[in-house]
């Protein structure tokens, strides 16, 4: 990470939670409790939250909600799973 003096950051934490297994609407609900939970720390850009899926479904779900909160949302295609970032919107 390039900083510009003045702009300084801290560094961003990624927290990994592993949720291969569950179904719908278990990876939401999971999901969204966790987001809930560091809403703060992912407004002000100090974490990432890593959902890892192995359910197709979640990669829906889970950007669109956690997107009509306002995040920034990606999803990654691993071997055997999926894993979806939720980081701050801006």
């Amino acid at each position: 990470m390039t900083t510009i003096p003045g702009k300084e950051r801290p560094a961003l934490n990624m927290i990994e939670f592993d949720i291969c297994g569950q179904i719908c609407p278990s990876t939401l609900l999971t999901a969204l409790q966790k987001i809930n939970e560091y809403s703060r720390q992912l407004s002000d850009g100090l974490v990432t939250l890593a959902f890892k899926t192995d359910n197709r479904d979640a990669i829906t779900t889970i950007p669109e909600s956690a997107a009509n909160m306002g995040y920034t949302v990606t999803v990654t295609k691993k071997e055997g799973y999926y894993l979806v970032d939720v980081k701050g919107g801006g």
